[in-house]
């Protein structure tokens, strides 16, 4: 009786492994299921490199020298000498930016390396230096009551009382919150290299 049971225990053992073994087989898959909710968002990415500096279109000069001529009169023998005028070529002043742009004109009073920056039109009372820009197509005639001509200062061998334009081609019309006044905010504003 005893090998029958041992005979029954070894078959139904076999039975039991053929069963588990047939069905760990998997079938064709099924079909996708609907879209679950949207998991939470994942970090930040590291930054982009930086593009290219914008001045959109912008022109603007290096700072030029400037070198004044006297502005006379003649009444008989006697010449007078009431200004000094400087006429600057710009051909990129277009008449569309003389009536719908902007127009900046800067003084370095100072060096490269020290700037003294003043915009013009400027007037100093304490010296009465006066120096007025006029603009047309094309032209930028800078006049003053005193040769203000660029020069290199013997002690440090620097320029001095150089020049330098910005055309600001309109756009659309609007307000700005800059001081066109203020060359540091305009350089910043427009991103201008020295």
């Amino acid at each position: 009786m005893k090998q029958v049971n041992a005979l029954t225990t070894l078959c139904f053992v076999a039975v039991f492994a053929l069963v588990i073994a047939s069905c760990s087989k998997e079938g064709p898959a099924g079909p996708a299921g609907a879209a679950g909710p949207a998991g939470p968002a994942g970090p930040a990415g590291s930054a982009g490199p930086k593009g290219d500096t914008g001045v959109a279109n912008v022109i603007y000069s290096t700072w030029l020298d400037a070198t004044y001529i006297a502005d006379t009169v003649h009444n008989g023998a006697v010449i007078d000498t009431i200004g000094f005028y400087y006429d600057a070529t710009v051909p990129k002043l277009t008449n569309a930016i003389l009536t719908t742009g902007e127009i900046k004109v800067y003084l370095n009073l100072g060096t490269a390396a020290t700037p003294g920056i003043v915009p013009l039109p400027y007037f100093d009372p304490y010296f009465g230096i006066s120096i007025n820009p006029t603009f047309t197509t094309s032209l930028i005639d800078l006049y003053s009551n005193l040769n203000v001509s660029t020069y290199t200062d013997q002690t440090s061998g620097q320029k001095r009382q150089q020049w330098r334009y910005i055309l600001i081609p309109g756009g659309k019309p609007a307000r700005s919150a800059i001081d066109w006044n203020n060359y540091a905010e305009v350089k910043k504003y427009l991103n201008l290299p020295d």
